[in-house]
């Protein structure tokens, strides 16, 4: 078989194979991924399984990753090897920008002159990436970050740099545009899944994560403060803005509450609230470097010890498993119905 899209992984990580989960839905696609780690390839058998959808054919999931060891992916052992003959490169290295200047330089000595390069980077810019590229690869390189776990969450944000020619954004948007979703069989392309997004410009932290912590934020000043317990804040979320934000999203959910006016009438009427809430939003020091050390670690231990006292000090496999049912449903249910 002919395959259309040879793609290297580097770094796998939790998100680097969750990452290759979803480029081997597509079935015309290699993937090639690398990682230096000694424990690596064992970490490979037992994590990305759990990852890969169970096709209709009675395989378990060993050994489908059997069937695509011999196939479609490949381990390999260097840098180099990875990235030779890849029309797509993405990396998964750490949130460093300095390593990933130096990855870059690294990978493009080896690379197609036509290569995509792509970083699932969750907040470094791809122009401080590329600020010690040639020009040409400037152009090619992009981020693409995906939400965790990327094989089940259908955001990709793409943000390119200034120097990012928009052919490249538009080969992205359409490569994931065209990624089957979980419980695919893989026979082919079908409807849209993955719902990717272009930023207009760059900015820290990009839009998802941006907004996540603007709301962990003020969720660590209300613990803190005394205000709400993490469990129920958690509750809360789950039990309102959770489940309206899935079906409407923040600014439809209120151009909606503004009745025939839409978010007009509901700015106009809500204004006197909205001025007095936003003035008064929490600020959380988190490092003590706004003032006295021992004031800033109150609310982290607050919140440290809440969290581990209502859900245990990691969350479990079997939780895992539970909330990715429920997201996938959620999600299912949102392609249904939107």
């Amino acid at each position: 078989m002919s395959f259309k899209h040879h793609i290297a992984i580097l770094g796998g990580g939790t998100i680097g194979l969750s990452m290759t989960a979803l480029h081997l839905r597509r079935p015309d696609t290699t993937v090639t991924i690398y990682d230096p780690r000694p424990d690596f390839e064992a970490q490979l058998r037992s994590i990305l399984p759990t990852f890969l959808d169970q096709p209709i054919q009675n395989q378990t999931k060993e050994e489908i990753l059997s069937t695509l060891l011999s196939t479609r992916l490949t381990l390999a052992k260097t840098i180099q090897q990875a990235v030779q003959n890849a029309t797509i490169i993405q990396e998964q290295s750490p949130e460093q920008t300095a390593s990933k200047q130096a990855l870059w330089q690294e990978v493009t000595r080896y690379t197609q002159p036509d290569a995509h390069l792509w970083s699932s980077s969750s907040g470094i810019a791809a122009s401080a990436q590329s600020a010690l590229c040639t020009p040409d690869v400037v152009e090619r390189l992009l981020v693409a970050h995906p939400f965790n776990p990327p094989h089940i969450m259908p955001l990709v944000e793409i943000v390119p740099g200034p120097g990012t020619r928009s052919e490249r954004v538009d080969y992205v948007k359409k490569y994931f545009e065209e990624v089957p979703g979980p419980g695919s069989s893989g026979s082919a392309l079908q409807e849209q899944y993955y719902r990717p997004i272009v930023l207009h410009k760059e900015i820290v932290g990009f839009v998802g994560n941006r907004l996540a912590f603007a709301l962990l934020r003020e969720a660590c000043y209300l613990v803190g403060e005394g205000v709400v317990s993490v469990k129920d804040l958690d509750a809360l979320v789950m039990a309102s803005l959770g489940p309206r934000w899935a079906g409407s999203g923040v600014f439809e959910s209120y151009h909606a509450g503004g009745g025939e006016g839409g978010i007009g009438a509901f700015l106009e009427k809500l204004a006197p609230t909205l001025k007095d809430v936003w003035g008064r939003l929490g600020e959380v020091d988190i490092d003590g470097e706004q003032g006295d050390e021992a004031v800033a670690g109150l609310w982290k231990e607050a919140v440290v010890r809440q969290a581990e006292k209502a859900y245990g000090p990691s969350t479990t496999a079997e939780e895992r498993r539970k909330k990715e049912v429920m997201t996938k449903g959620i999600v299912e249910m949102q392609n249904r119905l939107l």
